[in-house]
């Protein structure tokens, strides 16, 4: 079945609670653990269901959110998601209480009752308006990012649409592209900090309700982090400072030499590798498309059939158009049994990288569809960021066919990229942990955190130049992740971490490591993230010296590099 042929109807609320009630009634009567398991599969099947519906619902949005219909059923489940999440947890006691809990850990794994103990942690009735209110202050934010209509050279543009001006070769363009994308968060300034001082308000509260002392605790058990701790976030951030922060530093300084630019550079400057320009992809859209099929028929049989399969069933929606909600994600409609892709391409490297992360991601979701319970087609969200990650790397033979003449410039950038990244994604998690523990912060306080925080993260940005909204520390207004994910980004760099691991297992030998790739990828969410590393042989970003062994690696690799005739 394609995409648009996928039936949407909403459910009835009464329904759906009566039905979870009567099944967690039967499951607590149950008088042996095959009446109890074919309870459990019944719910499965519900679940499965609703999520489907659920989701249907998100993508139709994201696609036009000027889309009357879809923005009257992402209210719906605005209202509706968090009501059902109290006969949920219901369900999830009986099972947690459950005399054949044993027996269902035997069969599915201990990991299930692991996350489910954590699940508890993080709801009460009582916090249901908090929920209701976070989910459309979320859509709100969502809404005036895909409303953006930036002048920009007499015309107007979305805010994807903007971003190849961003990195235009051009020193004037580029910096007036930057500027313009700036007037327009200033021109929203004070809706933005309401949005976001309504978001941490509300969750410092649904924090203190679960009795905590603020949200930090509550999000790490949001976010479903089942073997690791606050602690070793903070260790992993000491060691970004100490081992990463230097080679990044390194790679901004030869930057600026080979534009001709003083260091430290403004943020325009930042934005350009090359004096010719940063790598662009060759082609359409399509022709995109058409070279990830080629790379996923000659990566192996099981991706073949997988992109195949996203293609025919038109599971991508990657063109930006006006209305559409920005960034790209990766999601599940299980009663199809099939990953959808959304993305924004832009003319810009990251229209390939999405046929490689979003993809990574949607390969994985694709050899763990059927896993049982639906829970396990998905580990924690670190967990999945190495199977996106790192299936950028193992893209690089097939970079020609993306890039042409750029591919040589290409494979510079994008390892350089990854090690600069962590930097930035570690500034993300060390400004939210500071937000949360000072939920009473005013705007101009929180702005004034991240630009401090810039200072040691990012010492490579010049905070004094000609684009006040990011050189006055307000350029995390633009990081989705913030306003509807809180703690959801230093995911990205414990799992850049191991997919720096994935690059230099590559180096020397490729047939290798598709299969430690494949190991570590068809376990989907049956263990922790932790487990899952050490079950395929890799090493766990938290250990001491792992960060310190890639970036040594990475950082030799690109003084070594041959840069001859790349402008």
């Amino acid at each position: 079945m394609k995409f648009h042929e996928m039936p949407y109807q909403r459910p009835d609320p009464g329904v759906l609670k009566s039905r979870l009630t009567a099944l967690t009634e039967r499951l607590k009567k149950a008088d042996s653990y095959e009446a109890a398991k074919a309870v459990f599969l019944e719910m499965e099947t519900l679940q499965k269901h609703i999520e489907t519906m659920q989701t249907l619902s998100s993508i139709r949005h994201s696609i036009d959110t000027r889309d009357a219909f879809y923005d009257g059923e992402e209210k719906f489940w605005n209202e509706a998601g968090p009501e059902l999440e109290a006969y949920l947890q219901d369900w999830t006691k009986a099972m947690l209480d459950s005399p054949f809990r044993l027996r269902f850990a035997g069969e599915y794994g201990q990991v299930m009752f692991l996350n489910a103990e954590i699940a508890l942690k993080t709801f009460s009735p009582e916090i249901i308006p908090e929920l209701q209110q976070e989910n459309d202050l979320t859509q709100e934010y969502e809404k005036l990012l895909a409303s953006a209509q930036i002048p920009f050279e007499g015309q107007s543009y979305t805010l994807s649409q903007l971003t190849p001006f961003k990195s235009d070769p051009d020193d004037a363009r580029r910096l007036a592209a930057w500027k313009a994308e700036g007037q327009w968060y200033k021109d929203n300034q004070t809706r933005l900090d309401d949005i976001y001082d309504r978001l941490v308000r509300l969750r410092d509260a649904m924090g203190k309700k679960l009795g905590y002392e603020g949200y930090t605790a509550l999000g790490y058990y949001r976010m479903g982090r089942n073997c690791y701790t606050k602690e070793d976030v903070e260790k992993f951030r000491s060691a970004v400072v100490q081992y990463l922060v230097p080679v990044a530093d390194s790679i901004y300084k030869a930057q600026a030499r080979r534009l001709g630019k003083e260091y430290p550079m403004s943020f325009a400057d930042n934005a350009l590798e090359f004096r010719s320009g940063n790598p662009r992809p060759v082609g359409t859209a399509e022709d995109i498309l058409a070279q990830g099929r080629k790379f996923y028929d000659e990566l192996s049989p099981e991706t073949s059939l997988f992109f195949r399969t996203m293609l025919e069933g038109e599971l991508l929606d990657v063109l930006s158009t006006p209305g559409k909600a920005g960034g790209g994600y990766c999601t599940f409609l299980p009663d199809h049994r099939v990953p959808f892709i959304f993305a924004n391409f832009n003319g810009t490297q990251g229209d390939v990288e999405v046929v490689t992360h979003e993809a990574g991601h949607a390969f994985d979701c694709w050899l763990n569809r059927d896993r049982v319970p639906t829970s396990y087609v998905w580990p924690t969200m670190e967990a999945c960021e190495v199977h996106s990650m790192s299936m950028e790397f193992i893209a690089w033979p097939w970079a020609e066919g993306f890039f042409g003449p750029d591919a040589r410039k290409f494979r510079y950038s994008h390892l350089a990229a990854a090690l600069t990244f962590i930097p930035y994604g570690t500034l993300v998690d060390h400004f939210q942990h500071e937000v949360y523990a000072r939920p009473d912060m005013t705007p101009a306080q929180r702005h004034g955190v991240w630009k401090e925080l810039l200072g040691v993260y990012m010492p490579w940005m010049k905070l004094d130049g000609d684009i006040p909204f990011y050189a006055e520390g307000q350029g995390w207004q633009r990081q989705h992740h913030i306003y509807s994910s809180p703690f959801y980004y230093i995911d990205y760099c414990l799992a850049q971490t191991v997919a720096l691991q994935f690059w230099a297992m590559l180096q020397e030998d490729r047939p290798a490591a598709w299969e430690k790739y494949l190991a570590y990828t068809r376990q989907g969410g049956s263990e922790t993230f932790t487990r899952l590393l050490e079950n395929a042989g890799l090493e766990s970003p938290f250990e001491p010296h792992c960060l310190q062994a890639v970036c040594e690696k990475a950082g030799r690799w690109l003084a070594a590099y041959d840069l001859t005739g790349i402008l």
